[in-house]
């Protein structure tokens, strides 16, 4: 009898100990549950990284071609830069229709009004800025017409067989760029590219797939595959 009621009075003991045990884990939980979710680190706009003056940022994804500021990401039209050769049209005005090279400094150099900022305006912008200047005091009233005449080279770098800088041409992908280049170089990964692109002023990287279409100013970096 007195071992019976010992056994019983472990047992309690026993069972009282694995209910302290499990009352920290108990109130652990419901504590994490009452936690609001992590929140993922921002990334920039869309999950984009701009690149540093320190480490290049660099993150998976499709290149926005515009980012507006709320940071929704929008297809906007073409946009001018250094390198791009355009043709002015002022109608009535031959000796100011001519062909103009964007600058380094994003200008075109016309006669009369001189220097006028194209850089990061469409083709229509730069139009209304031309007739503008042409108001004051050159021409009364002015009708002008700008369209691109060939678009700044793109650039490609790594593991092709000629990297370089090469011209433009309109529809082209990762693929076509490649092939301007003269193909993979046996030791290049041949699934994705990193991509470099200017999108409102600031440099974005992502690793695209070789079917992505490409823009004037673009830089390719084909990796090297490691096996």
């Amino acid at each position: 009898m007195r071992i019976s009621r010992f056994l019983m009075l472990l047992l309690t003991v026993a069972f009282a100990v694995a209910g302290c045990a499990q009352a920290p884990a108990g109130r652990g939980l419901l504590a994490l549950a009452a936690q609001p979710a992590p929140q993922p680190r921002p990334q920039g706009i869309d999950g984009f990284l701009y690149d540093s003056a320190v480490t290049p940022a660099r993150t998976t994804g499709a290149i926005p071609a515009a980012v507006s500021v709320n940071g929704a990401v929008t297809e906007g039209p073409y946009k001018l830069d250094s390198g791009d050769r355009l043709r002015v049209v002022v109608f009535g005005q031959d000796g100011l229709s001519n062909s103009y090279v964007v600058d380094a400094s994003g200008h075109i150099d016309m006669p009369l009004i001189g220097p006028v900022q194209a850089r990061r305006v469409t083709t229509a912008q730069l139009a209304g800025r031309i007739a503008d200047k042409l108001r004051q005091g050159y021409v009364r009233d002015p009708h002008v017409a700008v369209e691109v005449e060939a678009y700044r080279p793109f650039f490609i770098l790594g593991e092709v067989t000629q990297p370089g800088q090469y011209p433009y041409v309109a529809n082209m992908t990762v693929e076509t760029a490649v092939a301007i280049a003269g193909g993979f170089t046996p030791r290049a990964f041949r699934k994705t590219v990193i991509l470099s692109r200017i999108v409102d002023g600031r440099r974005v990287r992502s690793t695209v797939p070789v079917s992505y279409p490409l823009r004037p100013g673009d830089t390719v970096n084909v990796k090297e595959r490691w096996f």
